[in-house]
């Protein structure tokens, strides 16, 4: 098995319900048996689905992905409202109100594009340096701001008027609270709503194909090794341009040496670089300053 260094990759983990994003990452160190891992975005224990895990040095790339986007498949109840925006809070306001699938439709409608949405109590968001659920667990209630977020769509999968229970599939971009949303909708129809279920179904650049279980991770370690179950890291950067760089430049780029924009046959602009040695390796991102080429990740 390789060592804690030589290990550098990226695993789509299928979450499963009851479970922290904690838990999957302490999972793995086991099962892995390196300890630098980092996961690419919190899912609640409720939540099940996709979460991309980074082994090694790839573990430097978790707040660096180009790929804000984000697709869940989310239960909801509408006529109910809770402290904690889901099912499983307490319970704050009951509506007896019809709320008809017209009227759904046309609500979420308010919900998408550039919006602003307050973060739930419940939620990893700090104020004051402390968690907003760790005051909530505290029984406390502070002010917190409202935040720019980006829903790309919203769509009612399903939804039966009778229960007042559905589907929503949504697609969004990072730092959106899926819970909040549905619990907005229902503020808006004047019914309130929570969350009954969650799963992710894509994550920057990682979807549900591209994921396993920790039953079927551990197996494949058992008998492949560790790197059976990884992924390239530059997998979540293909949304940038390549740079390819022969025998001469890979040395000069990895000595730390600015190599000029003519050089590596790029005009020098501000986009990001996918940067690759004379062998096809990965050597990390870079970026144009003045037109010299500077690193601005290393993965090797």
């Amino acid at each position: 098995m390789k060592t804690d260094k030589e290990l550098c990759g990226i695993v789509g983990v299928y979450k499963p319900t009851g479970w922290t994003s904690f838990d999957v990452v302490a999972k793995l160190r086991g099962i892995l048996h390196t300890k630098r891992i980092g996961h690419g975005g919190t899912l609640d224990p409720m939540a099940e689905g996709v979460l991309p895990v980074f082994v090694g040095k790839a573990a430097k790339a978790c707040d660096m992905l180009p790929d804000r986007k984000k697709a869940y498949t989310a239960g909801f109840k509408l006529g109910l409202s809770t402290d904690t925006e889901d099912i499983t809070g307490r319970v704050l306001n009951e509506s007896t109100e019809k709320v008809t699938h017209e009227e759904l439709a046309a609500a979420k409608g308010s919900f998408v594009g550039d919006i602003m949405q307050l973060p739930p109590m419940y939620s990893a968001v700090k104020v004051g340096g402390k968690k907003l659920y760790e005051l909530a667990r505290e029984g406390k209630t502070v002010e917190r701001s409202p935040r720019p977020i980006h829903i790309d769509s919203i769509e009612i999968a399903q939804y039966d008027e009778s229960t007042r229970e559905g589907v929503m599939l949504i697609k969004c971009e990072k730092g959106t609270y899926v819970r909040t949303v549905i619990s907005d909708i229902g503020q808006k129809l004047g019914v309130g709503g929570v969350m009954t279920s969650l799963i992710r179904t894509y994550s920057g650049g990682i979807g549900l194909d591209d994921c396993m279980t920790l039953g079927e991770i551990e197996k494949a370690v058992l008998q492949n090794g560790a790197e059976s179950v990884l992924s390239p890291v530059d997998k979540v950067f293909e949304l940038y341009y390549e740079i390819r760089l022969d025998e001469r430049l890979t040395r000069l780029y990895k000595n730390g040496v600015k190599l000029e924009a003519r050089q590596v046959g790029r005009a020098g602009d501000d986009k990001n670089y996918r940067v690759y040695g004379s062998q096809g390796e990965f050597l990390g991102l870079g970026y144009f300053d003045n037109s010299q080429l500077r690193s601005r990740k290393n993965f090797y």
